[in-house]
């Protein structure tokens, strides 16, 4: 038998949740978070031997993650997880790497019936999240950016036939369905000098916009033309990544009671779904696996 070795490694503090409120002006803004901090470099030793000189504690990477939040504010998820990245890998030999993932977690402002947008009471905005992954290696710095759990639906401009009927087919062609689906998308930028925020919002409106006009003979097809649409309008994405279910919505058949039903009474069902992932890319800019280590699922 060979050698025995340790192998790729990594540690550090996961889904530390963090809210920061800016109370410069009466009227608060608030930034709700949640960061994973890990680090990659030279901690053979506190595996091999249980030496843990050179391991900053994972309760430390929390705190790092207060401090800076009270140093500098949050802002933009990249420019914060870009902060932790370079605090850790400039500042301390023994690390090499660092992978700092933030999710933004959406907040909008009460609108009172009396005064209009309060100055300090929010409600959540839906399930969807903003998320970024930042990695540090040395000088190299990358970021993914994207968002998870974006519902949509459109309830008509949608067909789905021209599929084979092969044994135990029993899905009836249609030229007019609900198409709905829960968009998690993640893209790759090229560079980190961006005003994420501009940036995230016109990428996040051009997959609506995508969604609500393209008429659908198929989800893939719609999500190609989501990517497509992203990366034509910004030249700064290297590649976009999409997990998509179908969350199907079937048609009742109310004719057991004499009732016609014009494709408006349906069925939404949960599961089982469709499950569409796909990735759109540059032809001249060759997929960086890599970069995508340790992002859950496909995107």
């Amino acid at each position: 038998m060979g050698g025995i070795s340790l192998g790729y490694n990594q540690y550090g503090k996961a889904e530390c949740r963090l809210v920061h409120v800016d109370r410069s002006t009466p009227t608060h803004q608030i930034t709700d978070v949640t960061v994973t901090s890990q680090l990659i470099g030279d901690f053979a030793d506190t595996h091999l031997t249980g030496d843990n000189s050179k391991v900053i504690a994972t309760d430390t990477q929390k705190n790092t993650v207060y401090a800076l939040a009270r140093q500098g504010g949050v802002g933009a998820p990249e420019a914060f997880a870009l902060r932790l990245a370079r605090y850790f890998v400039d500042g301390f030999e023994q690390v090499h790497r660092a992978r700092q993932e933030v999710l933004l977690h959406g907040w909008e402002r009460i609108s009172t019936s009396t005064g209009g947008p309060h100055d300090h009471a929010f409600r959540r905005d839906s399930s969807e999240t903003r998320t970024t992954v930042v990695t540090k290696h040395g000088a190299d710095e990358l970021v993914i950016s994207g968002l998870s759990d974006l519902v949509v639906l459109k309830s008509t401009g949608s067909e789905f036939h021209g599929f084979p009927d092969v044994p135990y087919t029993s899905l009836v062609e249609t030229n007019d369905r609900i198409l709905a689906t829960s968009v998690t998308a993640r893209w790759r930028y090229l560079g980190t000098d961006l005003d994420w925020d501009k940036a995230f919002a016109s990428i996040r409106r051009i997959l609506l916009d995508t969604f609500a006009d393209h008429h659908s003979l198929s989800l893939q097809q719609t999500l190609y033309a989501m990517g497509e649409a992203a990366l034509t309008a910004h030249p700064e994405l290297a590649e976009i990544r999409f997990s998509m279910p179908n969350k199907h919505h079937f048609l009742v058949d109310l004719s057991p009671w004499g009732l016609e039903n014009p494709n408006e009474v349906w069925y939404a069902a949960d599961r089982p779904y469709g499950l569409i992932e796909a990735a759109v890319t540059r032809d001249d800019m060759p997929a960086d696996e890599a970069a995508w280590a340790g992002i859950t699922g496909f995107c």
